[in-house]
């Protein structure tokens, strides 16, 4: 008879465990962050793009984000196990195919007028990624985070109902915090910090932004990054009901 209770109270004990992460709004969501250059203006190797891949990693799986349904990467070649620009899209490919409800696309790097820095070699630009996106997550729900200069030229060319589009600089304007010393872009740094206590994807990108603009004209940096943000119709009803899981909460709300 002890043992059966036991049996149970473990039994019940699963099933809270499962209902609390079935709580998550992003169960079902695959995800991708992807650190794209490694390199400062000069190439010599930096460490803030793949600080920011590190710990926004942490932060979005502690916001609900589910780890089986991530990629996680640097692009950076001199490392033991080295991941191909192209390989970490057919990985996120994949996990898509495992998670169907909707995607988050992050990628922090270098950029320009062009387009993205996406690897050793690499330019992502708009007109490549336009078709990837439509091909990875079709019409689910998509967020797309670009951190990089010039980020705005994606901007146009993302915007769909389905679809938020945040970026770290209008398309004629620089971002910040890519220097040798820096431990964070600084557009990422103000996205981990929103994520502390944002309550869902448009309030972060609000509190980004502000973040942002409060550091560059602290440190008098001009002209201003003016980071953008663009939201569909579809995506301004659906995220508000994607809440984040509180901050410190690892099992779901």
């Amino acid at each position: 008879m002890v043992r059966f209770i036991a049996a149970l109270s473990v039994l019940g004990l699963m099933v809270v465990g499962c209902a609390a992460h079935a709580q998550s709004r992003f169960d079902g969501w695959a995800s991708a962050v992807i650190a794209a250059d490694w390199r400062d203006g000069d190439g010599r190797p930096i460490a803030a793009f793949d600080n920011a891949q590190r710990d926004l990693t942490t932060a979005f799986q502690r916001a609900g984000f589910d780890p089986d349904a991530m990629v996680s990467v640097s692009l950076r070649p001199d490392v033991a196990n080295p991941v191909e620009a192209e390989d970490s899209l057919r990985l996120f490919a994949e996990a898509a195919q495992r998670a169907p409800r909707g995607c988050l696309f992050y990628v922090t790097s270098h950029g320009s007028p062009e387009g993205l820095v996406f690897g050793p070699e690499a330019t992502l630009e708009p007109e490549r990624l336009i078709p990837i996106l439509r091909r990875i997550c079709g019409e689910r729900p998509t967020v797309v985070v670009l951190s990089a200069c010039f980020s705005g030229i994606f901007v146009d060319g993302l915007k769909a109902p389905n679809r938020m589009v945040m970026t770290a600089a209008r398309r004629d304007r620089s971002s910040f915090g890519c220097a040798a010393d820096a431990t964070y872009p600084y557009f990422d740094e103000c996205v981990l910090d929103g994520l502390k206590s944002a309550p869902d994807f448009i309030a972060l990108s609000r509190a980004t932004t502000a973040c942002v603009a409060a550091r560059e004209q602290a440190e008098d940096l001009t002209p201003a990054s003016e980071p953008q943000t663009a939201i569909g119709a579809t995506m301004q009803i659906l995220l508000p009901t994607l809440r984040f899981r509180p901050s410190g909460d690892t099992n779901g709300s």
